[in-house]
């Protein structure tokens, strides 16, 4: 069952998008959804708090009494739910601060048939295709998902690779064969020739350091910062806006 959450203080833009994804499902065979609806940002976190739901999934207005939509999925996060968050708004003026919560998309309204089906196929095989890599350490092997890796530290002969749960891995392989193992995941960029940092965990960036959404912090060796920058702007830009 995939649970798919609607947040939106417009009971009509709720109905509309309720029946769109009817549709989906109908038309493509999807797996069946289990739609919830929510009329605040504030009623999802109450939710959510209370109880052990995660949506998979969850739309979200920007413009809501109480809570944004921003802060609401700001919230979610630190809750510790992994949803996927797709913005639908009535500006574009938050697309940047879309960035800080790692949405999947940024939808304009009014959300055309066309433009949430193509949403929703990216969505679903996100869902279905999660990437593992295989870790060796000197006492077991483990299956890693890729998005839950948030950086990677040389450490002399070992490899540190830090994971949103906190824990660390320490492998005995070189930076270099890490990173050709990371290489084929957009998601992640060289920083100087000690880190190897996932671009998807940035919660804040500046000319010294990388604040990863887990708390821990990567310093900047000298002159990396505007190469590292370009790159985070381009991996954001090319995943999450899209206003057709």
């Amino acid at each position: 069952m995939y649970q798919i959450a609607l947040c939106d203080d417009d009971a009509k833009e709720l109905d509309k998008v309720a029946d769109m994804l009817k549709s989906y499902c109908g038309q493509t065979g999807a797996r069946e959804f289990l739609v919830r609806r929510f009329d605040s940002g504030d009623s999802l976190l109450e939710t959510a708090g209370k109880t052990d739901y995660a949506p998979d999934l969850v739309f979200m207005d920007i413009y809501m009494p109480g809570s944004s939509g921003i802060e609401a999925a700001k919230q979610l996060k630190k809750m510790g739910r992994s949803c996927g968050i797709i913005f639908l708004t009535s500006s574009r003026d938050h697309a940047l601060d879309a960035f800080s919560v790692d949405a999947l998309q940024y939808l304009v309204k009014p959300v055309s048939r066309k433009t949430l089906f193509s949403v929703m196929d990216k969505a679903v095989a996100r869902a279905r295709e999660e990437d593992y890599l295989l870790f060796e350490t000197d006492s077991q092997v483990c299956r890693v998902a890729v998005s839950d890796i948030v950086y990677c530290e040389a450490n002399r002969k070992k490899q540190c690779v830090r994971l949103k749960s906190g824990e660390s891995l320490s492998l005995s392989m070189t930076m270099a064969k890490l990173g050709e193992l990371l290489s084929a995941y957009r998601a992640f960029a060289k920083v100087g020739v000690s880190y190897i940092v996932n671009l998807a965990h940035v919660e804040q960036l500046d000319r010294q350091t990388l604040l990863m959404d887990d708390g821990s912090t990567v310093h900047l060796p000298r002159g990396s910062y505007g190469a590292l920058r370009e790159k985070y702007f381009s991996y954001y830009l090319g995943r999450t806006i899209d206003t057709l």
